[in-house]
C-alpha cells in the first residue's frame, strides 16, 4: 500500500516522503481514507505508530478547496494537553504543508508564555490553530480568535483531554463551537472505557479504528523490573548509566520536587542531567528538551508531562524511577522508546512498597515482567501488610481521588494559562 492509493494529493505524498514516511503505517492506512470522506474518526493505536501524520495529512488536503473562499478563517482546531505536544504537532503540520502550492497559515498557542505574540500571530486569521485548552480559552476571551467557521476538530491524546483534569475547559470550548455538524477526530494510544463514553458524547457515527499491533509491528521494547530498596535507587541509576546502551535515559518520577532533586544528584555525580516539569517556564522546558534531543544531556528527569506524545528520536532507555499511577500512564511512558523501528529498553525500579502496584500494572497490560536484582543492590526491605495489597487504583475513583483530581485540575489550569 502507498500514500497515493489512499487518495492523497501528490504534493502531500511528496511531503510524507520528505518527512521520512515511505509507506503508510496501519493507523494511517485506515484513518486517512476515512478522514478524507469527512466522517468522524476515533483512532486508537500504540505510541510511535504515526497517529499525528494520520490526521495531519488528510486535514491539510481537506483544507485546500476552501482556501480561496475561507482563507485566514479558522477551519481546523487541534487541541493537545501539553505545551510540548502543541509545538511538536504544529511543527509536523508546518513541515507537511510546506510542499503545498497554497500552504495554510498555522498558529501554535499554549500557556506559560506571554499571550501577546500569539494574539499578534492570529491577526489576519489562520486556517489551522494548534492549542492547549487553557490558552485557547484565553484567546477566545480576548476575541483574538473565532471558531464559528470550524470544519474539523482534532483531539490529540484524547484520553488525557477527556479526563477530569480538562473537563471544565472542554465544556467551555464546546459551548463556543459552531452548532452545525462538523468533523471530529480523536486520537490516542489508550481509550479507557470511561473515556470512550465521554468521546461518544462528541462523535457522530464515528469510524472506530482500534489497532492491536501484531508481532511484526510491536515496538521492540525490552521491559525490565529491577528489585531495589527505595533508598538505593539513585546509586543504582548511576551504575546503570555507566553501562553500554545507556547513552541517554528518560527518567520518570512522581513529583516536580523529585525531578529537581534527582537531576541535582546526578549532576553532582558528573552526569549531565536536567529536570522537566510543568512548573518550569516554557523557555526552560524548551531548552531542556532541545538539549536532550541534541544529545547534550545524558538524562532528562521528568514528570508525566513528557509521557504524552513527545517524540525523542533513538531514545534507548526509559526508567520508571517512580512507578506511574495507572497502566495507561505506564503505556505512554515506555512508548517514548522503541519508536520508528528502533530497539528500546524500559526499566522499572521495584521496591517492597511498590511490588503489589507493579503486579496490577502487569495484570492489566497482560504481560509478566521477570524480576531481577543487581549485585550490590539486592533489596533488604520487606513490605508491610498494607503495602502487600496495594496497587493501581480501580477505574471508579474514590471521593478522595476526586478531591485530588479537582485540586490537580485547578493547578493544571493555573499552569497552562
Amino acid at each position: 500500500m502507498s500514500f497515493v492509493s489512499l487518495g492523497l494529493l501528490p504534493a502531500l505524498v511528496s511531503a510524507a516522503q520528505a518527512h521520512g514516511l515511505l509507506r503508510p503505517t496501519p493507523i494511517q492506512a485506515e484513518a486517512i481514507p476515512a478522514i478524507l470522506r469527512g466522517v468522524d474518526v476515533l483512532g486508537a493505536a500504540r505510541t510511535g505508530s504515526g497517529k499525528t501524520a494520520a490526521f495531519a495529512l488528510p486535514l491539510l488536503q481537506r483544507l485546500q478547496p476552501c482556501l480561496g473562499e475561507w482563507r485566514r478563517r479558522t477551519q481546523a482546531l487541534v487541541l493537545v494537553p501539553t505545551r510540548e505536544l502543541a509545538l511538536q504537532v504544529g511543527e509536523v503540520l508546518e513541515d507537511l504543508s510546506s510542499h503545498l502550492v497554497e500552504p495554510p497559515r498555522i498558529v501554535i498557542a499554549f500557556g506559560g508564555v506571554s499571550i501577546n505574540p500569539q494574539m499578534m500571530a492570529l491577526r489576519g486569521g489562520a486556517e489551522v490553530v494548534v492549542a492547549t485548552p487553557g490558552r485557547l480559552l484565553d484567546l477566545l476571551g480576548h476575541n483574538a480568535l473565532r471558531i464559528d467557521t470550524l470544519n474539523t476538530l482534532v483531539l490529540d491524546e484524547a484520553d488525557r483531554l477527556l479526563d477530569l483534569g480538562f473537563a471544565d475547559e472542554l465544556a467551555r470550548i464546546r459551548a463556543q463551537l459552531p452548532p452545525r455538524r462538523f468533523q471530529h477526530l480523536f486520537f490516542s494510544a489508550t481509550f479507557p472505557e470511561e473515556v470512550q463514553a465521554l468521546a461518544d458524547e462528541w462523535l457522530h457515527e464515528p469510524v472506530r479504528i482500534e489497532l492491536q499491533a501484531d508481532a511484526a509491528e510491536t515496538p521492540d521494547i525490552t521491559q525490565r523490573a529491577i528489585e531495589v530498596d527505595a533508598t538505593r535507587r539513585t546509586p543504582l541509576l548511576r551504575k546503570l548509566l555507566a553501562e553500554p546502551g545507556w547513552e541517554q535515559a528518560l527518567v520518570f518520577v512522581a513529583t516536580r520536587y523529585a525531578t529537581e532533586l534527582l537531576a541535582h544528584k546526578l549532576h553532582r555525580s558528573g552526569i549531565k542531567a536536567a529536570a522537566l516539569h510543568g512548573e518550569l517556564s516554557q523557555g526552560a522546558r524548551n531548552a531542556a528538551l532541545a538539549a536532550f534531543r541534541q544529545r547534550e544531556l545524558q538524562v532528562l528527569v521528568a514528570t508525566d508531562v513528557a509521557a504524552r506524545g513527545i517524540d525523542i528520536a533513538r531514545l534507548p532507555v526509559v526508567v520508571n524511577f517512580d512507578l506511574p499511577r495507572s497502566t495507561d500512564d505506564y503505556t505512554h511512558r515506555i512508548g517514548r522508546t522503541g519508536r520508528a523501528g528502533e530497539v528500546g529498553q524500559a526499566v522499572s525500579f521495584i521496591s517492597a512498597d511498590t511490588e503489589a502496584h507493579f503486579r496490577l500494572i502487569e495484570k492489566r497490560q497482560q504481560q509478566r515482567v521477570p524480576r531481577e536484582q543487581i549485585a550490590g543492590f539486592e533489596p533488604v526491605e520487606v513490605a508491610t501488610a498494607e503495602q502487600a495489597v496495594g496497587g493501581v487504583k480501580g477505574t471508579r475513583p474514590s471521593k478522595k481521588d476526586k478531591l485530588r483530581a479537582a485540586a490537580a485540575a485547578a493547578q493544571d489550569r493555573a499552569l497552562r494559562r
